[in-house]
């Protein structure tokens, strides 16, 4: 029996596009171990640029590169480079400074 749960991880923007480029699809499923996992490993693990990525939504909340996914979270990465006031509106802006500490 496999003790981790499919999580659905999506990648935004020029995230989507660095996928694309290298064969990969911009949506992925992968295992989450019950014990969790940071978003900077998964995107890691993912092989994703982490100096392009601004934040991350888990189940539909935005946060910094360190929040812990649990298995079955919804996640999307969000690439830097989202204008101002989107940033702002999303509260990108927030996650992204917590993210570069």
């Amino acid at each position: 029996m496999n003790a981790h749960t499919n999580t659905t991880v999506r990648m935004f923007g020029a995230l989507h596009t660095f996928r694309k480029e290298r064969g990969l699809e911009p949506k992925t499923e992968v295992s989450i171990p019950p014990e969790g996992r940071t978003a900077r490993e998964l995107a890691r693990e993912l092989g994703l640029p982490i100096k392009k990525i601004e934040a991350v939504f888990i189940n539909h909340v935005v946060y910094g590169l360190d929040h812990l996914i649990q298995p079955g979270d919804r996640v999307a990465f969000v690439p830097t480079g989202i204008p101002g006031h989107v940033r702002l509106l999303l509260g990108i802006y927030g996650a992204g400074r917590q993210s570069a500490a």
